[in-house]
């Protein structure tokens, strides 16, 4: 029995509308020109954090127990996770503290502090951060808020992709990126309730592939270190909820490499003018590197955020 069902997503719904709308889902013409096939984009980059997350915040801490609510929360990210947190804090009146790894986008940074978070940082990179971050979780007695492993962020991101079959009842695929796998497991459960036929795809950097390999061979792997510029996809440790979600329902992952990342950031900037996160234009990416067997079909790609570090821009443009 999976930990998170359909009928948990349809719930979230109605804790979600009461503070986001559904988001765009759009197909570009001069996008589908350049793949060769119907190609949609779920506009998570319009959300007001910037990223799909806030719905899986929104839904958590609106369910927490009035103690729980009155200690605070506390957890590690790059950015849009804590985003979500902090903004979900501060609708329900909750202490919030992130930890996240030193050198981190400064534009994330800068968010989650004008939503009220404190701040602390730490480690040269997620999985550093989250080792401190468990460390202050007993020493401060907070509501420990782990980035997959959370049934209610799990469903809360899954409202997601029920807006995407809402609108286009049977794609052919959807293409989820992956960092820890919230959203694509969400996704995956609304899936196989809404059209079992449609593919679910994940999709991570080629240079933090530990996810992948995991999935693909049935064991826990872990890496050392890292080597891509989407933060959003660095994990060196996959999570067991969301990695056991993944093996029963996704259909693939798929790798790409930071300048696939990179080529798919300009092609949407240019041919969108959204910008994306190299997250964000991963399921891009990996719409191009599968196009020969995409041709005749109908696909979706989630542009989970849009949470850019300026700093790559001269990089993409």
């Amino acid at each position: 029995m999976l930990p998170v069902d359909y009928d948990d997503v349809t719930q979230a719904r109605e804790r979600v509308y009461q503070y986001l709308r559904p988001t765009l889902l759009n197909e570009w013409p001069l996008l589908r020109q350049r793949l060769g096939f119907r190609y949609l984009l779920k506009h998570e980059n319009h959300q007001p954090t910037g990223a799909f997350k806030v719905r899986g915040g929104i839904n958590l801490v609106s369910r927490l127990p009035a103690e729980q609510k009155q200690r605070g929360i506390i957890s590690c990210t790059t950015g849009n996770h804590g985003q979500s947190l902090a903004y979900a804090a501060r609708q329900f009146g909750v202490g919030c503290t992130l930890v996240v790894p030193e050198h981190n986008n400064p534009g994330k940074l800068q968010a989650m502090r004008a939503l009220g978070a404190e701040l602390i940082e730490h480690g040269k990179d997620f999985d550093e951060a989250k080792l401190y971050c468990e460390k202050l979780t007993q020493e401060r007695g907070l509501r420990y808020v782990h980035s997959a492993n959370e049934p209610m962020l799990i469903a809360g991101v899954g409202t997601m992709a029920d807006e995407i079959f809402d609108e286009e009842p049977a794609p052919d695929a959807v293409i989820v990126p992956i960092g820890l796998g919230s959203g694509i497991c969400g996704t995956a459960v609304v899936a196989a309730k809404r059209n079992p036929g449609t593919q679910v795809i994940g999709v991570q950097s080629a240079g933090a592939p530990a996810v992948t390999e995991s999935y693909r061979t049935g064991k826990i792997v872990r890496y050392d270190s890292l080597d891509t510029i989407a933060e959003g996809l660095a994990t060196r440790v996959p999570a067991e909820m969301t990695l056991d979600i993944m093996r029963r329902l996704v259909s693939d992952i798929v790798l790409v490499t930071d300048e696939e990342i990179r080529q798919a950031m300009a092609w949407l900037l240019e041919t969108t003018h959204n910008l994306a996160e190299p997250a964000g234009a991963a399921a891009t990416a990996a719409a191009w590197k599968l196009r020969d067997s995409f041709k005749g079909k109908t696909v979706v790609g989630v542009l989970s955020g849009g949470n850019c570090d300026l700093r790559l821009l001269a990089d993409v443009c």
